[in-house]
C-alpha cells in the first residue's frame, strides 16, 4: 500500500503548518549531523530534467559573514527608501538572523545552465523554480528537527556572487539563516507584525479559466 500512515500524514501536514521565516536565533551552534541532514533534504528535492541547479556555500569563516550582513543591511536601507510611505514601518523589521544564527548558507543557481534544454525551451525559469524546491525541503526539514530558518533575500546578487567568487554564470539566490530558537511564532512574523495578512484559498483557485477580477471582488463575502 502506498499511503503512509495517519500519523506519518499528520506530521507532513502539521511541518507545512508550522514551517515560519525566522528572524531571532539562539546562538547555539548546529551539529554536523544535523547540517548534514538539513543539506540531504534540499539534495532530494525535485528537478526540472533533473538537471538539480542548486549549489550551497556555508559561510564559516567571521569575516566573510559580516561582509554579507553589511551587504544586507545596506539592501536593507534602500528598500526601505524604495518603500516611500512604508519606510519606517520597514526599518522596524529587523534583519539580525544573518549575524546571530547558528549556520549561514548561500543557495545558488549553478553555471552552465544552458547546456539543460529538457522542461526548459520555453520555461528557462525552471531552474529557479527547482532550486526553491530544494529551499523549501530544508525548512521543512528544519521545522520537523526544531530549528528555525530565514530566507534572506536583501542583497545585491552580482555584488555577492563577487564576494563569493561564483564563476560566470552562477547567481545567489538566498542567503539562509539556520539556526536554534527559544520559540517558533505562533503565525508568520509579518503577519504578527502586521504587514499583510494571508489571502483567502478560494480567491486563488480558478477553474477552467482565470477568474474575472471585477466578479470576484462583487462576491458575497
Amino acid at each position: 500500500m502506498n499511503r503512509f500512515s495517519n500519523d506519518d500524514i499528520a506530521a507532513v501536514y502539521k511541518v507545512i503548518a508550522e514551517r515560519r521565516d525566522i528572524r531571532h536565533f539562539l546562538p547555539d551552534p548546529i551539529e554536523p549531523e544535523l547540517l548534514a541532514r538539513l543539506l540531504h533534504a534540499a539534495h532530494l528535492a525535485p528537478s526540472v530534467g533533473f538537471m538539480q541547479p542548486w549549489r550551497f556555500i556555508r559561510i564559516s569563516d567571521p569575516a566573510l559573514r559580516i561582509s554579507i550582513y553589511r551587504m544586507v543591511e545596506q539592501e536593507r536601507i534602500n528598500t526601505a527608501h524604495a518603500l516611500h510611505e512604508r519606510e519606517d514601518e520597514f526599518m522596524r523589521l529587523k534583519v539580525e538572523g544573518v549575524r546571530e544564527c547558528g549556520e549561514l548558507l548561500v543557495v545558488a543557481l549553478m553555471d552552465r545552465r544552458e547546456e539543460h534544454v529538457f522542461g526548459r525551451r520555453t520555461l528557462p525559469e525552471m531552474d529557479l523554480a527547482s532550486v526553491a524546491c530544494a529551499i523549501q525541503n530544508i525548512w521543512l526539514a528544519a521545522r520537523a528537527e526544531g530549528i528555525g530558518m530565514g530566507w534572506v533575500s536583501l542583497f545585491d546578487p552580482q555584488q555577492l556572487a563577487l564576494l563569493l567568487g561564483m564563476p560566470a554564470g552562477a547567481k545567489p539566490i538566498a542567503i539562509l539563516c539556520l539556526g536554534h530558537v527559544e520559540a517558533f511564532y505562533p503565525k508568520p512574523m509579518l503577519e504578527l507584525e502586521g504587514w499583510a495578512a494571508r489571502q483567502k484559498l478560494q480567491d486563488m483557485v480558478y477553474e477552467n479559466t482565470w477568474r474575472n477580477q471585477d466578479e470576484s471582488h462583487g462576491e458575497a463575502e
